[in-house]
Parts: structure tokens; sequence; C-alpha cells
């Protein structure tokens, strides 16, 4: 061989070698960088899996909120509904509870002379249909004499001494009181004893 292939030939596997040292290093680089990678991604996978899971929560919250909400406006809406059928006459019923106050007052004060008694006859039978058609609508009215005072259906307008009742209780109703179903329409106005 000449001097000039020997040369190349030692150039060549200096450069093999060169090459194949740059290969195994490049590979332990690789794997080791794979392996640095690898676990990396690992734990970047694991937190956002993590805020993933956290987020579906919160969204599964979230929903079960509104669900709860929306089925809550709609059990009001239904009452207030309900209520509204049921009390819906309350405006008119407590415009003409002065008219029932009336009636008992003419009632009252009964007329003398020819015709008096058939004229209260019908004035009895009017008060007692227009009583019955209230009633029919849930108008009742409270019994309130010899009760004990409660400031939810009575409206006290003179305390009184009594030897036969004790204290706070109704000894006289003024004005009646009226329930329109399960709520007081108007307070009764009572005079109680002290």
């Amino acid at each position: 061989m000449s001097k000039e292939q020997t040369q190349y030939s030692e150039n060549e596997e200096v450069e093999i070698v060169e090459n194949e040292q740059d290969a195994h290093t490049s590979e332990e680089t690789a794997e080791e960088t794979n392996g640095v990678v690898t676990e990396e991604s690992a734990e970047q996978l694991q937190a956002k899996i993590e805020a993933l899971t956290a987020q579906v929560d919160d969204y599964a919250q979230r929903l079960a909120r509104s669900q709860a909400d929306f089925d809550n406006f709609r059990k009001r809406t239904i009452r207030e509904k309900e209520e509204l059928g049921k009390y819906a006459s309350s405006k008119l019923i407590t415009e003409l509870v002065p008219v029932i106050d009336n009636f008992g007052r003419a009632l009252d004060t009964l007329p003398e002379g020819e015709g008096a008694e058939s004229f209260v006859k019908g004035v009895q039978m009017i008060h007692r249909q227009f009583e019955s058609v209230l009633q029919a609508e849930g108008l009742t009215a409270m019994n309130t004499v010899g009760e004990a005072f409660n400031p939810e259906f009575h409206q006290a307008v003179m305390q009184v001494e009594s030897d036969e009742h004790e204290e706070g209780i109704v000894v006289e109703e003024l004005q009646k009181g009226y329930m329109l179903k399960d709520k007081v329409l108007r307070p009764a106005m009572v005079k109680v004893s002290g």
C-alpha cells in the first residue's frame, strides 16, 4: 500500500471510530433525553388530567346548581300560579266586605210601619244570598268574642277592665274580621280585657 492509501485508511478508520463514538454518544443522549421527555410528559399529562378533572367537577357542580335553581324557579312559579288562582278574587271581596257590614247595620235597625216585615225579610234574603256567594269564594267571618287576643287576627282599639274575663281576652267585637281561605282579609276590631 502506498503512503497515501495508508494515510487514507487511517483517516477512514479514525473517522469510522469517531462516527461510531458519535453515534454511541448520540444514542446515550437520545436515551437520556427520551427518558427525561417521557418523565416530563407524564408529569405534564398528569397535571393536565388533574386540571381537566377539576374543570369537569366544576362544570358538574355548576350544572347541578343550575338544575336546582331551575327546579326551584319552576316550583315557585307553580306555587305563585296556584296562589294567584286561589286568591284572584281577593281584591273584589275586599271591596265587598264593607257592603256586608252595611247589610248587617241595616238589619240591626228594623223599620216600623206597614210593609216593614216583608221589606226586612227581603233584605235578609239578599244578605244571606250575598254571604253565601262570598262564602263559596272562601270568605269566612272570624269568631272573636271570648278568644285570646292575637295581633295577627285582631286589632285592639280599646282595653277595658273586666271581672268576667282574664287579661288579654277579647270582650267585644266592634267590627267583624274576615278570613279569605287561610289568609286574614281584614282583622277584627276588638275591645280587650286588661
